[in-house]
């Protein structure tokens, strides 16, 4: 499931949205909105969403300024304008900024579609999706090795793309229709690690990403990264990684980020 923001001003354009997002859009969840840049800004600074989507006048940050510092914060933030003002520098200015689309109000449905299944080929290849994944294998008791691999596969894509849900075996196993032991069973003798050791390096992965590609602060990246607490998230990844998440961040940040 990938996660969007949304900026508007107007209450009702901004119910619009979501509404639209949830009748085309079933892999993508409105994570948090905003009425404003400012407000915007706050939530980026501690959460990471795929997909920034903002109105562009706005009382006291217009659109153009938010993605401005929103791409600042995170270079490969997926970004879409939507504004009811067509003039030519508005998008041209977008465009600069790295923004993927601009839309114009009222936004035509086969127009949004076209976008939001744009962004979503995107992300499925960011993220080493296959665009025809689904969770919903088959639940007999023995699988063939076609069957094993693409169930592990799309055990370790739903890792991937969900380190800070629940990814207790028993949850994972129901996605998929196996028992959890079977399902245990299964992931070992595919991946040659165990289920839980793979989810932890997995989270590990996600923390590295976030500690040199943000600036979140510690206790986001390890709530981001699927760690429950921030003392225990930071004794790990001294243990594991040998140094401390600030000395980490110091150590493979680039200057720009710093």
């Amino acid at each position: 499931m990938y996660k969007v923001l949304l900026v508007e001003d107007e209450k009702v354009i901004l119910e619009g949205l979501r509404e639209m997002i949830s009748q085309t859009a079933p892999q993508f969840r409105v994570m948090g909105t905003a009425a404003g840049g400012t407000e915007a800004l706050e939530f980026l600074r501690s959460d990471v969403p795929d997909v920034l989507i903002t109105d562009i006048r706005m009382r006291e940050m217009d659109g153009l300024t938010l993605v401005s510092k929103a791409r600042e914060m995170y270079p490969d933030l997926l970004m879409v304008i939507i504004s009811g003002y067509g003039e030519f520098e508005y998008a041209r200015r977008a465009m600069e900024y790295g923004v993927l689309n601009y839309l114009l109000k009222p936004v035509e449905r086969h127009e949004w579609v076209t976008a939001i299944q744009k962004i979503q080929l995107l992300l499925d290849r960011r993220y080493g999706v296959s665009s025809s994944q689904t969770m919903d294998t088959p639940g007999e008791a023995e699988c063939s090795s076609g069957d094993t691999r693409k169930i592990i596969r799309d055990v370790k894509e739903y890792i991937r793309l969900h380190p800070d849900g629940d990814l207790r075996l028993q949850n994972i196993a129901d996605l998929v229709h196996l028992n959890p032991t079977y399902l245990s069973k299964l992931f070992k003798n595919e991946t040659g690690t165990n289920y839980s050791e793979y989810v932890a390096e997995a989270r590990m992965e996600r923390a590295k990403w976030l500690l040199v590609n943000t600036q979140l602060k510690i206790y986001d990246v390890a709530r981001l990264s699927g760690h429950q607490s921030p003392k225990h998230f930071m004794l790990v990844f001294k243990q594991q990684v040998g140094w401390t998440a600030g000395e980490y961040r110091n150590r493979f940040s680039t200057d720009e980020q710093l």
